[in-house]
């Protein structure tokens, strides 16, 4: 054991745990998760081992996007509870030594917000610049002809179903009384906010002050590099000809004044708490670019999600990733992904997000395990846990991922697909396919194949506690289904099984914190090239580890011999098929199991 944590900031060592609120626990019988749930199950969480919530947005909102489209910041919404019920959370977070993280959207508020009712109110009110507006461009006779560019919204829509259709993929939303279109990268019920007005910073500063005064923690901080747009906005490059809208990320994401920004967020309120901060940077690849806002010497935020591990089973359609559709991955994308993350300018204090399950995403074991049976989802769930766990850099879980919990069946339709983002693809897909068929039926199940592997609903189906109706979330009707599985693969049953895939992860979170190699050791890869085999070594000091994962289900034979490693020193830490200390290493030569994972540290 090697546990020197005390010289790293606390939230370098810290394990988070993401809740989305709608789908936790229902308190009140009214099929919607909300805050009083989440403080009757913090016990729960802490018990875990888990030292931060971080919760999705509880503001004010008319949920078009779940409530990442605020209506009033400094309000939770009724469904969830009232301020004095998060008030009651934060004491019990507080109480049992953990901290508590919001989510906050800093890019665009709801179309319901104040501010943008008085902005689209007049074009003299005060606040009409607190927004993005632009005419539109006209034809020769001075009619309306387009929106001021091609920009793509992110997620589209479609005007109706009928053959006549009209494609809504548009960025910017018309308004008849101002006769001026706003700006909206997302819903058109979330307008973009003017950044380049410092008026709306000053605004957006004392927001987040009002929830860091109320005592939160920290923050996630949503798309947060999309604040600063391209002067002038010109149009994006036509990548899809036959489409009308195009991907235009290169004028908005990092746009060029982005760190002028976020320096002034950190100069303003962030340097002036002791907090956590992670932001959520879309549409970025390149580590140089993420590193620009992590780096501690540019004094933005501490660390980035990055994007790479999200979409390595996403094709690319022009520019743009297809989020919604599958792509077979491979192991050396995802052993590239992580690498590059783990080995990037750690001596200048690069600082690595990691997980594999968020909001956003579908469930781990579907993407990168065996979900086909109940033992191959165990064994894979637990192999992931030990990938994610061995990392170094600050910890993610999502709700439910420490059970393992799956993709809902193939056999759901798409009336079970709640997200914005997969009914907005079903309905343009549909709409150009039936303007192609003359009005025919069309076939749209390979939507409903890649949907079952991608969509992001998989992650926001009801938590399952236990073995009741509705997995226990609810005494009412649940605002989604549950999956089916919840009789077996729950909350309850894992609590009393030491071999569960909650007890693994149990285990293996203790094990981290006990041996700081794990938290802030050098990373390197060994057998880049095996197809099937994942390995690496972690060190620190005199302490070394050794991480081996097998990424299929059968049984495969690797051979280390030719690396200097001292094998004899390397005892079996844990491991998702043998118990600790057994076997051990000989001449390098390791014989692994179907979706077997061991940690060895040297003793």
């Amino acid at each position: 054991m090697n546990s020197p944590t005390t010289d790293l900031p606390w939230w370098k060592t810290a394990v988070v745990y993401q809740i989305y609120p709608v789908s936790f626990f229902d308190s009140n019988g009214d099929g919607i998760g909300d805050l009083n749930g989440i403080t009757s199950k913090l016990d729960y969480v802490k018990e875990l081992g888990i030292d931060v919530l971080w919760l999705c947005p509880i503001y004010r909102s008319p949920l078009a996007d779940m409530g990442y489209d605020i209506s009033d910041y400094q309000d939770t919404d009724p469904q969830y509870g009232t301020l004095e019920d998060w008030d009651n959370l934060l004491k019990g977070v507080h109480e049992r030594g953990m901290k508590l993280m919001m989510d906050f959207v800093a890019n665009h508020s709801s179309d319901e917000h104040e501010w943008f009712k008085e902005s689209r109110s007049d074009k003299s009110n005060p606040k009409r610049d607190w927004y993005v507006w632009r005419p539109p461009r006209y034809d020769s006779s001075g009619r309306r002809s387009h929106p001021p560019n091609n920009w793509k919204s992110i997620f589209q829509g479609i005007l109706s179903r009928m053959t006549v259709t009209v494609m809504l993929g548009s960025a910017w939303e018309y308004d008849e009384k101002t006769e001026e279109y706003y700006l909206h990268l997302y819903l058109a019920k979330q307008p973009d906010l003017n950044w380049d007005n410092v008026e709306v910073r000053d605004a957006v500063w004392k927001l987040m002050k009002f929830w860091l005064d109320r005592g939160c923690d920290g923050f996630r901080l949503d798309a947060i590099n999309v604040l600063s747009k391209v002067e002038g906005f010109p149009d994006a490059p036509v990548a899809v000809p036959d489409e009308p809208y195009q991907n235009a990320s290169m004028h908005f994401a990092n746009g060029p004044r982005i760190h002028e920004y976020l320096k002034e967020m950190n100069e303003q309120v962030l340097s002036k708490y002791d907090l956590i901060t992670v932001g959520e940077t879309p549409f970025t690849y390149d580590t140089e670019e993420i590193a620009a806002y992590v780096l501690p010497k540019n004094k933005e935020f501490q660390m980035a999600f990055q994007f790479g591990l999200m979409d390595i089973d996403s094709p690319f359609e022009g520019e743009d990733v297809a989020p919604l559709i599958y792509k077979p991955w491979k192991l050396s994308d995802l052993k590239d992904v992580i690498c590059r993350g783990q080995t990037f300018k750690r001596e200048e204090g690069f600082w690595n997000a990691v997980f594999t399950e968020n909001h956003d995403i579908a469930r781990s074991v579907s993407r990168f395990g065996d979900d086909s049976t109940d033992e191959w989802r165990t064994r894979s769930a637990k192999m992931l846990a030990l990938l994610q766990l061995t990392q170094g850099g600050t910890q993610f879980i999502f709700q439910g991922q420490e059970l393992g919990l799956k993709n809902f069946p193939r056999t759901w339709g798409i009336e079970e697909y709640k997200d914005a983002a997969s009914q907005n693809f079903w309905n343009k897909t549909l709409t150009k396919r039936l303007i192609e068929s003359g009005g025919a039926e069309v076939d749209m199940s390979d939507v409903l194949d890649n949907f079952a592997k991608k969509a992001r609903d998989h992650a926001r189906v009801p938590m399952q506690w236990d073995a009741s109706l509705n997995a226990g979330f609810t005494t009412g009707t649940p605002w989604m289904r549950v999956n089916e599985d919840y009789e077996i693969w729950n909350a309850e049953n894992q609590v009393k099984d030491e071999n569960s895939v909650r007890a693994f992860w149990k285990r293996l979170l203790k094990i981290r914190k006990d041996n700081v190699v794990l938290i802030a050791g050098d990373f390197e890869e060994l057998a880049h090239d095996h197809e099937r085999i994942f390995a690496y070594v972690r060190r620190l000091g005199d302490q070394l580890a050794l991480v081996v994962l097998n990424f299929g289900n059968e049984d495969v034979t690797i051979q280390l011999e030719s690396l200097s490693l001292p094998w004899s020193s390397l005892q079996l830490e844990i491991g998702n098929y043998r118990s600790k200390g057994e076997v051990p290493i000989v001449d390098g030569k390791i014989e692994m199991k179907g979706f077997e994972g061991r940690l060895y540290i040297s003793t």
